[in-house]
């Protein structure tokens, strides 16, 4: 588990019923769902191409990603924009919730009953009064991008 020394803030959504975040630092943008262009013959994690304001942005299915149930397709979407080295990355998930800023003290390693590929991408998890935050790395989310 990577140390956490002081508070931060999380960009938080909820992805199949759980409670995501990213560092709110790595957020470019929050969006209600976008209309995608589909790419053929791309994988199932890539769910398309948004247009935002004239820049092309890869949008990747955070359900199909995290190896969470599909989305069923009448459900409405939002769209977390993510900094990253290469331009941002768009990621697709169900509905936004906050931000939230726990407290040092609450950080802790996966649960060792986590799925691993879902665990692949967690730096650590935080206990929140009602509920588990899921804490994802947005370097390991995003280096799909080049594989």
């Amino acid at each position: 588990m990577q140390p956490v020394l002081e508070a931060q803030q999380y960009c938080t959504f909820i992805v199949d019923g759980a409670l995501f975040g990213v560092d709110v630092k790595r957020v470019q943008e929050v969006l209600r769902a976008q209309d995608l262009t589909p790419v053929p013959l791309a994988p199932d994690t890539i769910a398309g191409l948004m247009n935002l304001r004239g820049q092309i942005v890869l949008t990747l299915d955070l359900r199909h990603l995290l190896g969470l149930q599909p989305r069923p397709t009448d459900t409405n979407t939002a769209n977390v924009v993510l900094r990253t080295d290469d331009g941002p990355v768009s990621l697709l998930v169900d509905t936004i919730d906050g931000v939230v800023e726990p407290s040092p003290d609450c950080y802790e390693d996966p649960p060792e009953t986590t799925r691993t590929n879902l665990r692949t991408f967690l730096t650590h998890v935080c206990k929140l009064d009602n509920r588990l935050l899921h804490v994802l790395d947005p370097e390991r989310l995003t280096d799909i991008t080049h594989n």
